[in-house]
């Protein structure tokens, strides 16, 4: 096969579609899959981890890389380990399940090290080796389970690796133990009641997804249901089988979400049981968590990232602190235990209102929260004259727009923190930083999401001696 690269030369590839190849896994992409080597040319290997030697059937070719299917292992990794989860190799939720948890923290350290490296070209940066986990299953307060027709029939579980078809299952090995049961309540109240589930092709039936939130520290529950429409039928005998099954429950929520999108919920919630929010720790602040926050699902590993967040800003109790992209607070509240100010910029509203209200229910009053982006709000603070000893930033996965980054290098603050949970666009944004006067000093990657190819870090950036004097 032959094909043009970017400057028009024409080259030859050592395979072609369909072909069935031998391969070894020699390493493993973003998304958690295998990547493989033939003659120098990149192949992804779907169903490939790290240290198999097999056949790989290809399945399409780019410009710079092959994608492939292994259809049989002809000698295992030394790695790997019986998947504790009989739905792990299909569904999209646990690429790394499959590898022993010392390997999968030494995959997450090597991505960490390669695009700092690679894409960030900073070579003298302390790079710890990833913090993991005693326990790593069973360790998210959040489940978001899709509820769907498969097949004529009611599926629900979750996402079939690579695409948007529902694995039917009643138990998630990382999700807390409470989502399994309100999986059985639901899958038989539906079944009793024959409430249809969400049609994605037609646009038709009820029920679209169920979600929990549970409190590692009180153990308070809340369920939402969200429907496609108003309607919830028999509501009151579905309130009943959950409040029997569940003992912890404080909340029931209806969402409503008619639109056909892929977004979970929909723009309008109704509280049918108890409480409109519940209540959860980080260390010693307490949350109030409404069915619309965010809140970090691992709330072990959010502790040890939070604490060196404050390692990191190396706070004496008289500055100044910016957190961008804030959330409800929740780094926030813990800078402001140690700064004299802290100002909070998210964008999204029900966040900000949760933020405030999680300010006042701690006693903490030397914070401020602005509702906007970070983009937009962190510049204009800036020109009204208000300066930040220490940047604190927790984008989401695209990284920092440019506008921020921009402003901390005129803003000049002593110390930036960087939280990321994508380490490419981190270390984009660290080799900006890098070129305009600040120095990546130490990176610490967390283990937040075990089982699977992401990982959390968090960095301490310092300003460059030269702009210091």
């Amino acid at each position: 096969m032959f094909v043009k690269n970017e400057r028009r030369k024409t080259m030859e590839l050592p395979i072609n579609r369909n072909d069935i190849v031998e391969v070894e896994i020699i390493d493993t992409s973003h998304e958690g899959t295998g990547v493989a080597k033939i003659d120098g040319f990149t192949v992804f290997v779907d169903g490939g981890l790290l240290g198999d030697i097999g056949k790989a059937k290809i399945t399409d070719i780019k410009k710079n890389f092959a994608l492939g299917k292994m259809i049989k292992i002809t000698n295992p990794s030394i790695y790997r380990v019986e998947p504790k989860c009989p739905i792990s190799n299909i569904c999209g939720g646990c690429q790394l399940q499959g590898l022993s948890y010392d390997v999968q923290l030494e995959i997450k350290t090597n991505k960490v090290i390669n695009d700092i490296k690679r894409i960030g070209k900073l070579d003298d940066v302390i790079i710890h080796k990833t913090i993991g986990m005693d326990e790593p299953f069973r360790y998210r307060n959040k489940a978001q389970i899709p509820v769907g027709l498969e097949n004529n029939k009611t599926s629900i579980g979750f996402y079939k690796k690579g695409s948007h078809s529902i694995i039917d299952t009643n138990s998630c090995l990382i999700q807390h133990s409470i989502s399994d049961k309100v999986i059985k309540v639901v899958r038989e109240y539906m079944s009793q009641y024959k409430i249809k589930p969400y049609d994605s092709k037609s646009g038709k039936g009820i029920i679209k997804h169920i979600l929990t939130k549970t409190s590692f520290k009180t153990k308070d529950t809340m369920i939402i249901i969200v429907t496609n429409g108003s309607k919830l039928p028999y509501k009151d005998e579905l309130v009943n089988e959950l409040k029997g099954s569940v003992p912890t429950l404080k909340s029931i929520v209806h969402n409503i979400h008619s639109k056909r999108t892929n977004q979970v919920m929909g723009p309008k919630t109704i509280t049918i049981y108890g409480d409109d929010k519940i209540v959860d720790y980080i260390g010693e602040l307490k949350f109030n968590i409404s069915p619309e926050s965010f809140f970090q699902v691992n709330p072990i590993q959010t502790e040890v990232l939070y604490n060196k967040a404050l390692e990191y800003a190396e706070l004496k109790g008289n500055e100044t602190v910016f957190d961008l992209y804030c959330g409800i607070g929740s780094i926030s509240l813990f800078l402001a235990q140690r700064a004299k100010k802290v100002y909070g910029i998210e964008v999204v509203s029900q966040a900000i209102e949760d933020a405030k209200e999680n300010a006042r229910i701690n006693g903490i009053d030397n914070v401020e929260f602005f509702d906007g982006t970070a983009e937009e709000i962190f510049p204009m603070l800036y020109k009204k004259g208000i300066r930040a000893d220490v940047v604190v930033v927790d984008p989401p996965r695209k990284g920092c727009g440019k506008s921020v980054l921009d402003t901390i290098v005129k803003m000049q603050p002593k110390r930036v923190v960087y939280v990321s949970c994508n380490p490419s666009t981190l270390a984009r944004d660290l080799k900006y930083l890098d070129e305009n006067g600040y120095k990546t000093v130490e990176v610490q990657p967390v283990d937040m999401f075990p089982q699977t190819e992401h990982v959390e870090c968090i960095v301490q950036i310092k300003r460059a001696e030269s702009r210091m004097k």
